[in-house]
């Protein structure tokens, strides 16, 4: 979402990369470049233009102008001052009561349903019980998609029965979950194409009724300053806190993300990643201003890292790989845990100075072209690799729809990973992983 800001903003840091010293003339001309930069990436005029007043405020008032590079210097400003912008620091979800009430509200189109599918998921994996409730009585079939995605979770889902009350819905639900012991309740409400008063006296009697720790605005990120504005009418008629940003991997230009702390003045908690139900984050204003600013986000990908990979298959690997025992069937496996993570474009994202590389310039199929070799193998072949002989690879390569170059190339890699996998028996270091990945065989790279 943000590819086109973080090109523009590493252009007015080049700029400044060749100056000696920073005076005002650098920051009045950095300072504009920012100006358009945000403006097009749709960023309210009002938060643009408190924005550049405090990070000029900033810079000219520095004591020591002279003593770092002017990119140093105004790359550190900005980035704190665009983590104030997104938030300061990280605000976590307020569950309280038992069970603690989560409404999810919003206009209609925005996400609420599948997003809290996703929030159920979220909480279900850090231990909590939730409890998914129908809340949208009028839109067709919002009841029985909500049934699949609590399906697809697996996490219990409040059955209606012939009830179509929202407000009685909600109070039976909370009652339920008391007699069995779910400890969070998720209330899918309605949404309307617009706000009108009728949807907002509903939603304002399922808050009283209920009393949520948490009212959660589902923004469509897509929507710009669109959603910045239904967030604010929504938090003046229902005081919301806290936004949840879906689409956010979309290709919209991040205004709405970067507006609407400064408009609602309401942090944003969590934010959409993908359309699997565990691309639900929680969102840290550093991070994003780091990725923004093309710093990466190496914390996001290690917590990515240790969310996706099974712990016991990582055990397994780290022992045999410590017994010079790694094949080409641990290979495979390695794979298909690489492969949850998600896109490779997005994983790419979160290395310092991946701004600089261009989402056609990496082949998501390369690890799919691996797989296909290594799964038109034989069990006893991947063992045992120096089993596959001449007529062996033509008959892999016609399984896998790859060459007899390419299994070459492969088995190649392998007994050179396979070297370097005894060093790793410590822990893997980014240096070693860089010289790994830089050994990989071309043609699956391109």
């Amino acid at each position: 979402m943000f590819d086109n800001l973080q090109d523009k903003m590493d252009r007015v840091f080049k700029t400044l990369r060749g100056e000696a010293s920073l005076n005002e003339w650098h920051i009045d001309n950095a300072l504009k470049e920012i100006r358009v930069a945000l403006l097009e990436a749709d960023v309210h005029f009002k938060v643009v233009k408190d924005f550049t007043n405090r990070v000029r405020e900033k810079a000219v008032g520095q004591e020591v102008l002279t003593a770092f590079s002017p990119a140093q210097q105004v790359t550190k400003i900005v980035r704190d001052e665009l983590q104030t912008l997104l938030g300061g620091n990280e605000v976590g979800l307020a569950l309280i009561g038992g069970p603690a009430v989560v409404m999810m509200v919003g206009l209609q189109g925005s996400g609420k349903t599948t997003t809290s599918g996703k929030l159920a998921l979220h909480l279900k994996t850090r231990g909590r019980r939730p409890l998914l409730v129908p809340c949208d009585v009028y839109r067709p079939a919002a009841i029985d998609q909500l049934r699949i995605v609590a399906n697809n979770v697996k996490v219990p889902f409040y059955e209606l029965g012939e009830l179509r009350d929202p407000l009685q819905i909600a109070k039976n639900a909370v009652q339920e979950a008391r007699t069995l012991l779910y400890d969070t309740v998720i209330l899918d409400t309605a949404g309307r194409l617009h706000i009108d008063e009728e949807l907002m006296q509903e939603l304002d009697a399922i808050k009283r009724e209920t009393r949520p720790s948490e009212i959660l605005f589902v923004a469509d990120a897509m929507t710009g300053q669109d959603a910045v504005k239904s967030a604010k009418e929504f938090d003046d008629k229902l005081a919301v806190t806290g936004i949840v940003l879906t689409k956010l991997d979309g290709d919209a230009r991040g205004g709405a993300a970067l507006s609407i702390k400064g408009v609602v003045n309401r942090p944003i908690k969590l934010v959409g990643v993908g359309e699997k139900y565990q691309d639900l984050d929680v969102f840290h204003p550093d991070r994003m201003a780091q990725r923004i600013l093309g710093m990466g986000d190496v914390l996001s990908l290690i917590e990515k890292v240790e969310t996706e990979i099974d712990k016991k298959e990582a055990a397994r690997l780290a022992e045999r790989v410590a017994k010079d025992k790694f094949t080409l069937e641990d290979l495979r496996s390695q794979l298909q845990q690489v492969k949850k993570m998600g896109p490779m474009s997005q994983i790419v994202k979160m290395l310092p100075g991946a701004n600089k590389i261009n989402d056609e310039d990496i082949d998501e199929t390369a690890i799919v072209k691996m797989e296909a070799i290594l799964n038109s193998m034989t069990k006893k072949e991947r063992e045992f690799p120096q089993l596959i002989n001449g007529s062996r690879k033509k008959r892999i390569a016609k399984g896998s729809g790859t060459s007899v170059q390419q299994i070459n190339q492969l088995l190649k890699q392998y007994l050179q990973m396979k070297k370097m996998m005894k060093t790793f028996s410590k822990g893997f270091g980014a240096r070693r992983f860089g010289k790994m990945m830089k050994g990989l065989p071309p043609e699956f790279l391109q």
